[in-house]
């Protein structure tokens, strides 16, 4: 079984989350083919704000100029995806960090120009991820890609998720975030969700931000063939082993409309 779990927030940004999630994909790893696909955004804010730039959203995408891919070269595909590598191998793992600019792995193109080097995923090289896989390493993907003339773009990682998901034919979907799921207007999380929910809860404002493109990413994945993608509190413990042994946490989206149980929002 191939299993895309992508990584945000205090998971990579707090040291002992870092372990223990790292701790987890190690284990993960010993029982199915594993990919993980990690962004870094908070990280990369920090750095910005301590050199006096302040970043600007689009509907939850970073507005990237050359400054910002340059902090987003230097974060998200150096220190942090370096420091996950390291503790998946001290966790007992051998892992390798790269992004989508490496080997050609994610190839994009330029969004829209009011987000400027913000690149839309086309493709991703399934092939040398199952070479990394089958040679016994656990990839480790920054959210980074380049265009055929060499331009680096800042990518969304639910975006690269999905592409590498995509791409390589996994069968699984993991987002693993720092809430315990979607959330309806009231608050309550959401144990299903379908395509029209999820265009209901954009459209009423509900869902935005960053949360409005992890669900219209977690859309493409389910048009692109996906089965079904998970959205999951990746603080909890033993997360990664629930959600392979199909465990209900989270929410699990998928494009037809299941019927939600009594008492499955929480």
């Amino acid at each position: 079984m191939k299993v895309l779990i992508k990584l945000g927030g205090t998971l990579l940004d707090e040291p002992a989350k870092r372990a223990d999630v790292a701790r987890q994909l190690a284990s993960l790893a010993g029982l199915c083919e594993l990919v993980v696909v990690h962004g870094g955004g908070k990280q990369v804010t920090r750095y910005l704000e301590e050199r006096g730039v302040k970043s600007e959203f689009v509907k939850g995408l970073r507005v990237s100029d050359e400054a910002v891919i340059s902090a987003v070269t230097q974060v998200i595909a150096g220190g942090v995806n370096k420091q996950l590598v390291a503790a998946v191998i001290a966790a007992g793992r051998s892992a390798v960090g790269l992004s989508g600019v490496d080997g050609s792995l994610t190839q994009a193109v330029p969004l829209s120009p009011e987000l400027q080097f913000v690149g839309k995923p086309i493709s991703s090289n399934g092939t040398l991820l199952n070479l990394l896989v089958h040679a016994g390493y656990l990839p480790v993907v920054a959210c980074l890609a380049a265009d055929m003339q060499g331009h680096i773009y800042n990518v969304n990682a639910d975006q690269m998720a999905v592409s590498c998901a995509v791409g390589w034919q996994a069968d699984k979907l993991f987002f693993l975030t720092d809430v315990p799921g979607v959330k309806d207007g009231d608050g309550r999380t959401l144990s299903y969700l379908n395509e029209v929910e999820i265009r209901q809860l954009i459209a009423d404002g509900i869902a935005s931000g960053g949360m409005q493109a992890k669900l219209e990413s977690a859309v493409w994945a389910l048009e692109s063939g996906l089965s079904e993608v998970v959205v999951a509190p990746g603080q909890a413990p033993n997360i990664c082993r629930d959600l392979l042994a199909g465990a209900l946490c989270g929410t699990r989206i998928s494009l037809l409309n299941i019927p939600q149980p009594q008492g499955a929002s929480h």
